[in-house]
């Protein structure tokens, strides 16, 4: 695996770094690119673009912190909150603060979130894909030991990951089924066209995903060290219980009026 690529004797490029920042501009692309068929603005997006930036850095770092504990109690300064050398952050943090951001602006323009919810989700599945790429390369997610002749064995000098034998390819894994999911919730959204139904059935079956896939983890926070699960995993069932629930109220509410549905045959 590849952490960094030395562009210049004084110069290295982060593949993580560039996942990400690759992962902001195809994100805010998809946005702009499904706002017409979802019927809502783009401009929402890129008129408090700051706001949704701030959010998610903040608490992707937060539950990072809160996931390391055990590690990070004894943080001494603001700075080192923000600027960490292992530079990793939390996905459901991220999911977190961009949500939140959502839902106060949404209420603010007296809306709904159920108007954002489709572009928002199928413009995250398809950046999963090149988050687990950039995560694969820079180990902030890599899977436990396993026997299911499937393994990869991790010899770069620099790599943290604390196995000296073939574990499971949990990013690849992730990598795949992100892909897997997009595609089918993208040539879903092509037929039905009932606000909501793509998005949360896109959050559901990304959360089992990984309430699945976590399980084959290789790294520990908190509740891992002493339990089976993972925070992430807690955090999965959390947002999978809501998502069927906001889904479910599609369905008997008033929303679902004829006016607001429209199935293609």
């Amino acid at each position: 695996m590849f952490p960094f690529f030395e562009i210049f004797p004084w110069a290295f490029l982060y593949t993580f770094w560039l996942a990400l920042t690759l992962c902001f501009f195809l994100f805010l692309w998809n946005l702009k690119r499904l706002a017409k068929r979802f019927g809502y603005s783009f401009s929402f997006f890129t008129q408090n673009i700051l706001w949704f930036f701030l959010s998610t850095f903040f608490f992707s770092r937060a539950f990072y912190v809160l996931g390391k504990w055990n590690d990070m109690k004894f943080i001494k300064d603001p700075f080192q909150f923000f600027i960490m050398n292992e530079f990793n952050f939390s996905l459901f943090g991220a999911m977190f603060g961009f949500g939140l951001v959502l839902y106060m602006l949404s209420r603010l323009e007296k809306s709904s979130i159920l108007r954002y919810i489709d572009g928002v989700v199928l413009s995250f599945l398809f950046i999963l894909v090149i988050g687990y790429i950039g995560a694969f390369f820079g180990w902030q997610v890599y899977g436990r030991e396993t026997a299911l002749g499937i393994e990869l064995t991790y010899t770069n000098a620099y790599s943290p990951v604390p196995f000296q034998v073939p574990v499971f390819p949990l990013p690849l894994v992730y990598m795949f089924m992100s892909f897997v999911i997009f595609c089918a919730m993208y040539m879903l959204s092509l037929f039905i066209h009932i606000k909501g139904y793509i998005g949360y059935i896109g959050l559901m079956l990304f959360s089992s995903m990984i309430i699945i896939f976590e399980s084959f983890s290789g790294k520990q926070d908190i509740l891992s060290v002493v339990s089976i699960f993972n925070l992430p995993q807690v955090f999965a069932l959390i947002l999978l219980i809501w998502s069927w629930y906001q889904f479910a109220q599609i369905f008997s509410s008033d929303d679902t009026h004829p006016a607001h549905i429209d199935v293609a045959s």
